[in-house]
């Protein structure tokens, strides 16, 4: 049972526009109680443009220990942050935020890790594999990140916004790891297809990928958590795919956004 807040209550938000769809509110703060420690997780609304505002006004609040960011603001919560660790650097990205003892931000991105130990929790290894990615935004960079950590041989990116498309494989590429190049809507001929974008979130919107297109022995991701069942996953496991939702990849990193959020995660504050 999650205790009644108080006046000593630490205080956390997940910021983001929309913000309905999102989940960890009761997760994490089950999990900081769970964990003797009282604070409480909640949701903030807040548009693009109100954004400065926002983060002006959280840096005062004395009782504000964290920040979890959603979309669309993981890029300019990074300019926000007085620090980072290498991830976040790398993709100038965040969706973590931890105060630092000087009353800054220090910034982390861990949607990768969710995303990737989904796939590894239903079996799958992505070493070798050919990935499909559809997204470049602030969580598809972290997922592409993160596949050519675990040893993808090639990761194709689909995104409208081709620049920042380019941008993103530009950086894969200077890792050396694995060779990165534009994608399509076109699924064949993938062993791992991931949506990184919000197609699905509402009625009508057109499916990520080609899903008539899908082998039956390729692995699908999804970043959506509402619907629980997208719709891209719905059609992958009529076509026998195995598959992850964007409930799988919230249940496989929420220890880690508490480990960061509570300074438990073994990083320095002030980096």
């Amino acid at each position: 049972m999650i205790p009644a807040p108080t006046g000593a209550t630490r205080l956390f938000v997940i910021v983001g526009d929309p913000i309905a769809q999102v989940r960890s509110p009761a997760g994490v703060t089950a999990a900081f109680a769970a964990r003797g420690h009282d604070g409480i997780l909640v949701p903030a609304q807040v548009s693009t443009a109100d954004l400065p505002d926002f983060l002006s006004v959280a840096t005062r609040l004395k009782n504000l220990d964290g920040i979890v960011v959603t979309i669309p603001h993981k890029f300019a919560c990074y300019q926000a942050c007085a620090s980072a660790n290498h991830r976040a650097h790398f993709l100038r990205t965040v969706n973590l935020m931890r105060r630092r003892s000087d009353g800054g931000w220090h910034g982390d991105m861990v949607d990768g890790l969710g995303f990737v130990g989904a796939a590894r929790a239903k079996g799958i290894d992505p070493r070798g594999m050919r990935a499909l990615l559809v997204g470049a935004g602030g969580a598809g960079s972290a997922i592409a990140l993160e596949l050519v950590e675990a040893g993808v041989s090639e990761i194709a990116i689909h995104d409208a916004a081709t620049e920042r498309r380019d941008v993103l494989i530009a950086q894969l590429n200077r890792l050396g790891k694995g060779r990165a190049l534009a994608g399509s809507a076109d699924p064949s001929g993938f062993d791992f297809v991931a949506n990184a974008t919000p197609a699905g979130m509402k009625d009508g919107d057109p499916l990520p990928v080609d899903v008539t297109r899908l082998a039956p022995s390729a692995y699908c991701g999804c970043v959506i958590t509402k619907p629980e069942i997208s719709p891209f996953i719905a059609e992958a496991r009529k076509r026998g795919c195995v598959t992850a939702t964007g409930i799988d990849m919230y249940q496989q990193h929420q220890s880690v956004m508490v480990d960061f959020l509570l300074g438990t995660d073994g990083g320095a504050i002030d980096v």
